[in-house]
């Protein structure tokens, strides 16, 4: 009997370090929560180029999947006193574009403007006017994507409500793609991607052409305003020029 109670005893404790050893995770692994956001001190001192260069790298995180850990609730109410963004975004609508991810930044790092097909309007050129000449951002991007529909519902000349009017103001970019070898259809993912970047660089125009504040400013070396196209596929970016 002894003996066997023994035996019991030595298999049950071998179980145990068996059960512990299978959830033991080592501490090394975890990476550091981020709760910090940005402050007047720390906008002052960066530049329109150091807020790219920073925006390139957190994209090259979001791609590999180590973008940072962030306590989005503490940044919350860190930053509700006052906002001190690095730069204005302006994107689509699209639900498959999470721009602070994309970017890898966090609460209260970046003002973003969205609407279909990412053109600009009287609103949203005030919008880039107030995060800029009023909140301190240094950088103006304008973001287009793969597989766009509004620019394939331009393209397709889609007529229903106010989508209608919405359209029109992508209808330059078709315009100007017409120099495309191939089939110019919203089938031609291509002449797509031909158009949605044509519409980013309009768009630019237009901020240039319509906003002489952010003209002077960009003259001046206070901002950088600049064009991309991402890809939905791998998360890359494609810097336009």
């Amino acid at each position: 009997m002894l003996s066997f109670s023994t035996i019991l005893i030595s298999c049950n404790n071998g179980t145990k370090t068996e059960k512990s050893n299978s959830i033991s995770t080592p501490t090394e692994d975890l990476k550091p929560v981020v709760s910090h956001v940005m402050t007047k001190e720390e906008q002052t001192r960066l530049t329109p180029d150091a807020i790219l260069e920073e925006f390139i790298e957190g994209n090259k995180r979001f791609q590999s999947g180590t973008t940072t850990v962030r306590d989005h609730s503490k940044q919350a109410r860190k930053s509700a006193p006052g906002q001190f963004p690095k730069a204005v975004v302006l994107s689509c609508v699209d639900s498959r574009v999470p721009v602070e991810d994309v970017f890898d930044q966090g609460l209260g790092d970046i003002f973003v403007g969205r609407v279909a097909g990412n053109f600009v309007n009287e609103d949203l050129l005030g919008s880039m006017e107030f995060a800029c000449k009023v909140s301190g951002a240094k950088l103006v991007l304008v973001m287009g994507h793969q597989h766009c529909g509004a620019i394939k519902g331009a393209i397709d000349d889609v007529k229903l409500g106010n989508i209608t009017a919405m359209l029109s103001k992508i209808k330059p970019a078709v315009a100007m793609s017409q120099d495309f070898k191939g089939k110019k259809t919203s089938k031609n993912d291509e002449f797509v991607k031909h158009v949605s970047e044509n519409n980013v660089l309009y768009t630019i125009d237009q901020i240039r052409k319509k906003s002489p504040i952010l003209k002077e400013m960009e003259d001046k070396g206070e901002i950088k305003i600049v064009g991309v196209f991402y890809n939905l596929t791998d998360g890359t970016l494609e810097f336009l020029k």
